[in-house]
Parts: structure tokens; sequence; C-alpha cells
């Protein structure tokens, strides 16, 4: 007597992220980030030259640069982070490779996971070497500790990732990316608090600004440029930013659908 046994089929991804799959997902991304010299540059030179500038823009008066160093210290990473991620996910969604990675056994937790992990990694580095050259070798004068400073500007670039991540789902082209910034990131340039306070401003532009995350990245540098210890305030900005970089990433895996049957 025969015995039929039951064909075995892959199983489909889970909702829950799988280590594995997200670390592959990872060094894929970083593999190919490797072999993009121009791009690596853009993302952990940029800060740094854009840091440099200032300084020496403000050359005559470095109590400017120590007002608004560190807020910018946060900024630049997060535009840069932006950028690069929303053109990289682009080429990859118009080349058909996220199509044919999810018709593969891989959840889109796991592939936004990934893309975050990699792109985290160059984040923390570019974060690093800009917060290194800020306080280090262009003298910023911060009250608080420098590890503080360099764990908001990590956010930053977080947040400026999963940003990324996000409106790619709504470009066509790396053209359409670019365009992004002025509606994505210059309102929040603006309506952050860099130029002026933001209680100055008209009560609907600060009911606006205290809706943007990029209002309390600005936040929280300000918290260690005039505090010693870390104060509730700056674990406030902190938690506030740290989630919305996570909430972006969750609308993020959301848009990733496959285009054809």
């Amino acid at each position: 007597m025969s015995t039929t046994h039951p064909a075995t089929t892959t199983p489909a991804p889970t909702g829950a992220l799988n280590l594995s799959r997200t670390t592959a997902t990872a060094a894929r991304v970083l593999r190919q980030l490797r072999h993009d010299p121009r791009t690596i540059a853009l993302m952990l030179l940029i800060p740094c030259l854009m840091l440099l500038l200032l300084r020496y823009v403000f050359d005559g008066s470095p109590r400017t640069f120590d007002n608004i160093g560190a807020s910018l210290l946060g900024i630049f990473p997060l535009i840069t982070m932006f950028l690069v991620t929303s053109i990289a996910t682009l080429r990859e969604r118009t080349s058909g490779t996220l199509e044919r990675l999810l018709a593969m056994p891989l959840g889109k937790g796991d592939l936004i996971a990934g893309y975050a992990l990699a792109f985290g990694a160059l984040a923390i580095v570019q974060s690093a070497l800009a917060t290194g050259l800020a306080v280090w070798f262009l003298g910023l004068d911060v009250t608080g500790s420098p590890w503080l400073l360099l764990l908001v500007a990590l956010l930053d670039a977080l947040l400026g990732t999963a940003l990324g991540l996000f409106v790619s789902a709504f470009a066509a082209s790396e053209f359409q990316a670019v365009q992004f910034m002025p509606a994505v990131i210059f309102p929040q340039l603006l309506l952050c608090g860099l130029f002026t306070a933001r209680e100055n401003m008209h009560p609907v532009l600060e009911a606006v600004s205290d809706a943007l995350p990029m209002s309390y990245a600005v936040d929280g540098m300000n918290e260690v440029l005039r505090h010693t210890d870390m104060t509730a305030a700056f674990v406030r900005d902190a938690l506030i930013v740290a989630g919305c970089a996570l909430l972006v990433l969750g609308l993020g895996a959301a848009t990733l659908r496959r285009r054809t049957a």
C-alpha cells in the first residue's frame, strides 16, 4: 500500500519580523551601496561639509554658530538621509527589485526593517562624523553631553530614512522623489524653531509646528545646548522623534504591495 505525502509548500511570511530575513535584506542593501561611492559620499560627507561651511560663515561671531550649530547638527542628517533613501528605494521600485522580493517568502515588515537597518547603520556613521567634527574640531560649545547630541542626530537621521522610504511610494521617478523635499522637509525647516522661537509664531503656525517631528529634534538639541544633565524635556523630545520614525516606517510598510497579479 502506497502512502501519499502532501506536497511541501513554502510558508507565507507572517506579520512578525524574522531576524534572518531582515538582516539578509540589510546586507543586500549595504552591498549595493558599497558599489555607489557617490551616494556614500553624499550621506557621510555632505553634513560635515555643511557644518564646516557654516562655522566659517559665522567666523566673526562664534556664539551664533553655537546657537544654531546644534540644531543644524540634527537637521542636516535628516535631509541627506531623506534624499538618499527616497531615491535609492525608488530605484528598486522602478527596476522591479521590490516586485521580485515581494514575490518571495519575505514579509513587508522584514523588507522595511531591512532597509531601515541598512540605512540606519550608515546613519550611525554619519551622525558620529558630524557630531565629532562639530564638537571636537569646530569647537561647538555645548553645556550637556556630546553623546546626547549624537543620540538626537542619529534619531533625526533615522527619521529622514523613514520619511524617504515612505515618500518613495508616491514618486514615479527620481526627479519626483526630489520634488517631495519642498513638501515634506521645507515646512518643517521653517517651523521647527531654527529661525525664531516657536512661541513667537502666529498661533496657527505654532500649532502646526507642534505636530512636526523636526520641531522636537531642534528642541532636543537645544536642551543639550543649555543643560548639563539629561532633562525630562529632552527625554520627551527624543521619544517623540523616535516614535514618529517608527510610525512612518509602519506607514512605509503599508505602501509596499505588488503591482502585478
